[in-house]
Order: C-alpha cells, then structure tokens, then sequence
C-alpha cells in the first residue's frame, strides 16, 4: 500500500511544488510506482511535468465527486510517474465544498481503493491552510516541509507544525513529520548558514542532510516543463533531488513509516 506524502508550508515561494514534482521523479527513476497529485490551484505540478490540460478532468472534479480517481490520472513521459492534474477551477472547490459532510476526508475516501497502486503518492498542496491543505493533512501519512534559507524561514513552518498538532488530535492521529528540507541554499550566503543552524538546533534529525542549493537549472526548468531531473540530470539540483529519494527512503526503512 502506497505511503501518502504531503509536500506543505504555509508560506509561499519555498519550493514546494518543485520539491514533489523532482522528488516523485527521482523515486520513479528508481523504479518505484508514483502518484503524483496536484492539489493546488496554481497548477504548477501539473505545468512542470508538461501538461497544461487535461479533457479527462482534475483534482477539483475529485472534490466535488463527480469523476473518481482512475477517471483523470494521466501517465507522464516520465515512466512509473502518474498524474493527477489540477486547474484553476479547485479555487471553486473551497467554496462549493462549505456544506459538505466530511468534506475534509474527500480525498483519502477518494485515493483509498488505488493505494494498491502505487508506492508513493506525493501530494503539492497550496500555500496556505483551507479545505484543500486539510485534505492532504488528513490523507497522508507524513509531511514533508520544504524549508527556504531566508529570513521569516521559520514562522511559515511554526504555523504548519501547529496545524499538524490540531489535524493529529482530531482526523488523523497517525500523522507525523517525515522532515524539513532546506532549500533555495547559498553556502556562499550567512544567511542560509544561520537559518540551518537553528533548523537543526530546534528540530534535529527531522532535517534531512540533503540540501537543495540556489542553482539555476532547478529555476528553468519549470518553464521547459521538465522535472530538473530531466531537464538537466547531471546538474546539482538534479544529483541534490536524487540524494534526497534516497535519504527519504532511508529513513523510510529507518523509522518504519508504514508501519505505524
């Protein structure tokens, strides 16, 4: 049964959406079975792996159950990876969705009977906590937390943990934090220096060791809708994403992830 990883941070431009979009390749690339679904608006996991539309429908017809989830997975060029879009219509989905029963549960009764499927189901949230967020919260069994190496770095992942605490009390006591990823890092930068030092000092071995650096082919590459990994395998944001699956999976084995 597929391990549901939601990729998250309440605050912005952290490189969430590039973090599953790249870590869903580099665990594809090893010859794992990969869902990849794009719960956010913006759609940019969706346009990152070359797809800007779909007639088969998207995350928001998940929602609003009207198509279930077998009806709009897409295969990708990427062999092993599987889609499921978004579009800008799931920002009518907050909306529509008010006065539903367990609205907040949507998507885990929706991926439930394909979890057979697949080894991995990686989730891009949006930046902020709505109904959509809490659906990848109580769908999945950890989180992983894209962490910038910028100022205000850390009030952004305080408000996530907050959140993770209430979900766990209430929906999904299994919940639990996979770990933070240091990202957009600039060793040349006291800035990035200082903010994984307090990481690491306030959240231990929940920081993975692998760290995604400031490099240029992770910044183009969205725009060739490409995974950096494809895009330019032998750079250093294509080796740092593929270090990172195999950290992941690591852990993975080390904490028995699903097993609890």
């Amino acid at each position: 049964m597929a391990l549901v990883v939601l990729v998250a941070n309440q605050k912005g431009g952290v490189g969430k959406t590039t973090t599953a979009v790249n870590l869903a390749t580099a665990l594809a690339a090893i010859k794992r079975r990969v869902l990849l679904i794009d719960l956010d608006p913006q759609s940019n996991a969706t346009s990152g792996l070359g797809i800007y539309s779909s007639k088969l429908g998207s995350t928001y017809e998940l929602l609003i159950q009207t198509r279930n989830l077998s009806e709009i997975m897409l295969t990708t060029d990427i062999p092993g990876l599987t889609l499921v879009p978004s579009n800008v219509n799931l920002i009518g989905a907050e909306i529509e969705l008010v006065q539903v029963p367990d609205r907040e549960k949507i998507l885990k009764k929706s991926i439930e009977p394909y979890r057979d499927m697949f080894d991995y189901i990686i989730i891009d949230s949006p930046p902020s906590m709505g109904i959509l967020t809490l659906n990848g919260l109580v769908t999945a069994n950890g989180v992983l937390a894209p962490l910038q190496c910028e100022y205000y770095a850390m009030e952004g992942l305080n408000q996530l943990v907050n959140s993770i605490k209430r979900v766990r009390s209430v929906l999904n006591p299994g919940l639990r934090i996979f770990g933070v990823l240091l990202t957009m890092y600039d060793k040349r930068n006291a800035l990035s220096l200082s903010v994984e030092n307090d990481a690491r000092e306030m959240l231990g071995e929940k920081v993975f060791n692998t760290i995604i650096p400031r490099n240029v082919k992770i910044s183009e590459s969205p725009s060739y809708g490409k995974p950096v990994l494809i895009y330019d395998v032998k750079s250093v944001g294509s080796r740092s994403y593929m270090e990172l699956a195999r950290e992941f999976l690591e852990k993975e084995r080390k904490y028995g992830w699903r097993k609890n």
